[in-house]
């Protein structure tokens, strides 16, 4: 007895061209059983020689299995037959309806799958409830759309405002950020319609999840370190009164780029930044000495750090000591301890660089990207937190320079 997805599979061999033989030796079944198989597809066979260029007559596309009396399948073997030739039929109508945009049914909204499915069953005659398992959408959520087609669509203007702003954001915003953006352009409508539209139009962030060892610049200890004065507390109640500090890296096919990050927890504003081609200790003090340029004057800050090596060597102790600076450093291996700085990067990460093609991208334009990225982050990123508004707007409703 043979599944589904092997009836499938020898079925589709057959009609790129392969033997039987071939196709039995791909799908791992016996001769005898594909050529059993592969008496449905006959008449399919006839209709691609006669050179029609659409979809077989109704009906032609719906192969019979082979003749009971001459060869018997067993029951379940026929079902598996009947499904993979329906399954087989409706992908046919179905890339031939999309025209070869390179959808899939699962990645289209409800309504789009009621209206293909009512096209596909005037097309093919089959029972609705196999075209909804293939469309995969509830037998309710069809009829609930069924009911509304043909009537306008009240949310036309904003479904394609939503899809512009997908796009400004890169396609890295989430529904809250785009229904605060909406409010800001005066349009008042829920979240929960912003989010349904955004999942009806297949508009979703798609970040990189995947856990893989990163750089690290852990060198040994090779000075004392300061105490852990943070305690994974990284709150501020003002500006430059607690940074934190890390180096990353960008890997792209022409090479690797590193960004050394100082970030406020205040706002979660990076206070000063530098991009380089190698992890330098010059990489680490020359972002310190940028967030030391534009720090308040008067200010009490604590700089916090992992006990990489950039942050013992003594270059970074005197910038440190000459700014008047209190050092805080995280214990050994325990990246929470500085999870702050951890989460400013994978923010930048996901919303910039992960599921972006860098193809082609030199260094330079990879790293002046990157630049100009931060920037919007500081100036133009909106945030829940901050009353969705930007870094630089928060503190210019609060009085502070930006």
């Amino acid at each position: 007895m043979y599944d589904r997805d092997t009836i499938e599979l020898a079925l589709l061999a057959l009609e790129e061209g392969m033997t039987q033989v071939e196709a039995a030796e791909l799908c791992g079944a016996s001769r005898g059983a594909v050529q059993r198989w592969g008496r449905g597809l006959l008449p399919h066979a006839r209709w691609r020689a006669s050179g029609s260029a659409a979809r077989p007559p109704r009906g032609a596309a719906r192969m019979a299995p082979p003749d009971a009396e001459e060869d018997p399948l067993n029951e379940a073997e026929r079902a598996a037959y009947e499904a993979a030739m329906n399954e087989n039929m409706l992908l046919r109508a179905v890339l031939d309806d999309l025209k070869g945009a390179g959808s899939h049914p699962g990645s289209i909204s409800n309504r789009r799958k009621c209206e293909l499915g009512e096209r596909l069953r005037a097309a093919t005659g089959l029972p609705l409830r196999e075209i909804t398992a293939f469309l995969r959408i509830s037998r309710s959520s069809y009829e609930y759309h069924r009911a509304r087609l043909g009537r306008p669509d009240k949310y036309a203007g904003l479904r394609a405002r939503v899809r512009e702003l997908f796009d400004e954001g890169s396609r890295a915003w989430g529904y809250r950020t785009i229904w605060a953006r909406l409010r800001r352009e005066d349009v008042r409508v829920s979240e929960k319609v912003v989010r349904r539209l955004m999942r009806e139009e297949g508009l979703s962030a798609a970040y990189n999840r995947r856990r893989r060892r990163g750089w690290s610049s852990y060198e040994g200890e090779v000075s004392a370190a300061p105490p852990n004065l943070v305690a994974r507390d990284f709150s501020a109640a003002a500006p430059d009164e607690l940074w934190v500090t890390d180096i990353t890296e960008f890997r792209i096919p022409a090479g690797k780029a590193y960004l050394s990050a100082v970030v406020d927890c205040f706002d979660g504003r990076p206070a000063g930044w530098r991009i380089g081609a190698s992890p330098t200790a010059d990489l680490a003090n020359g972002s310190l000495e940028d967030a030391l340029a534009g720090r308040r004057p008067g200010a009490r800050t604590v700089v916090h750090s992992d006990r990489g090596g950039h942050y013992r060597w003594p270059g970074w102790i005197a910038l440190c000591e000459g700014a008047g600076l209190v050092r805080s450093m995280s214990a050994k291996g325990c990246s929470p301890d500085n999870a702050a700085c951890e989460g400013f990067f994978g923010r930048l990460k996901n919303e910039f660089f992960h599921y972006r093609d860098w193809e082609g991208v030199s260094l330079a334009e990879f790293s002046g990207r990157l630049d100009a990225y931060l920037r919007y982050y500081c100036s133009g990123r909106i945030k829940r937190s901050l009353g969705w508004l930007s870094p630089d707007e928060y503190r210019a409703s609060l009085g502070y320079a930006a």
